[in-house]
């Protein structure tokens, strides 16, 4: 299925992400690896995390620089 991001910050997140879900289906077929697929399973999140906020703000967010982190926490 093709998909058609919004922004290059969209096809960067919707990359990372897609990168993350190969990286899991390798690591479920090797023994003793839960800890590693927790923990990318929890950066994935993070990742989706901020493809939610990038999709409701729009070009008012931009994730190329580290401003939008301080921004988004200081409200």
């Amino acid at each position: 299925m093709s998909y058609e991001p919004g922004s290059t910050d969209c096809r960067l997140l919707i990359d990372a992400k897609l990168h993350l879900e190969n990286v899991l289906l390798t690591l479920y077929s090797m023994p003793h690896t839960d800890h590693i697929q927790r923990q990318l399973k929890a950066v994935y999140r993070q990742l989706e995390g901020m493809h939610d906020l990038k999709r409701a703000a729009g070009s008012q967010v931009s994730l190329q620089n580290a401003e939008w982190y301080s921004a988004t926490t200081q409200q």
